[in-house]
């Protein structure tokens, strides 16, 4: 049975929260701190946490920063301001999903569903190294070189990088990216939106000026691979 760690200091959440996990079929366990929270996963290792954020002894950015250092268990963060800086951070910490509260019950549903659908698929079709003279990603081993480089990368970030090199001078759009790298079209498109700057921020040159990840307005993005002005100049 599907284990879900809940963790969040006011009782009527942990309690709504716990009582839709059950009603979908998880098992629950939960607590009302971060330190706690982290001593469980490591006990009971769940299949899915969500934590909100403003938390005592270790907040949810904190919690997320430490699972992340050894599981890529999916993430779900939960907030009451829903503030763009706090999103933004949880999900390059490595969040799954970024919830404002309050949320239904049905949505909370569904949002846990893709979640752990998404987490059982596979980070890509094909197993091997991709380079390109710039770039260079070990799928098997799941690293990126940037020029021989390491680039550390959350694990929903190199999915991302993975799809859209695989697809490289295809134009994608976020709906495509949305469905094949976060399991469902219905999620917010800032989500890749953000996670496309992280990337920028990672592996360009020039971030503002990106060459490698180019956005096609009203459409999409696409992965350019370098042409040999772009070696020589970098």
């Amino acid at each position: 049975m599907t284990t879900v760690l809940i963790v969040d200091d006011e009782p009527a959440i942990l309690e709504l929260l716990q009582a839709c996990c059950e009603g979908a079929g998880y098992r629950t366990i939960s607590s009302t701190n971060g330190r706690e929270a982290l001593r469980l996963f490591f006990q009971h290792h769940p299949e899915l946490v969500i934590a909100d954020i403003r938390m005592p002894e270790m907040n949810g950015f904190e919690l997320v920063g430490r699972i992340r250092e050894v599981s890529e268990v999916p993430i779900i963060i939960l907030s009451a301001l829903g503030r763009e800086d706090e999103k933004v951070q949880g999900l390059q910490l490595g969040a799954d999903d970024f919830l404002v509260k309050p949320i239904g019950v049905k949505e909370m549903t569904a949002r846990i569903e893709a979640t752990l659908r998404r987490a059982q698929l596979p980070p890509s079709e094909s197993k091997g190294v991709y380079t390109d003279g710039v770039l260079t990603i070990h799928l098997d081993r799941q690293e990126v070189f940037l020029r021989e480089k390491k680039v550390d990368l959350t694990p929903k970030e190199l999915r991302l990088l993975a799809f859209l090199t695989q697809q490289a001078g295809r134009v994608v759009s976020v709906k495509e990216l949305l469905q094949e790298v976060w399991g469902s079209p219905h999620h917010s498109e800032e989500v890749v939106k953000w996670h496309i700057s992280s990337l920028r921020r990672k592996i360009e040159f020039t971030p503002r000026h990106p060459k490698i990840i180019t956005t096609v307005w009203g459409s999409g993005y696409r992965y350019d691979r370098p042409s040999q002005a772009d070696l020589e100049q970098s």
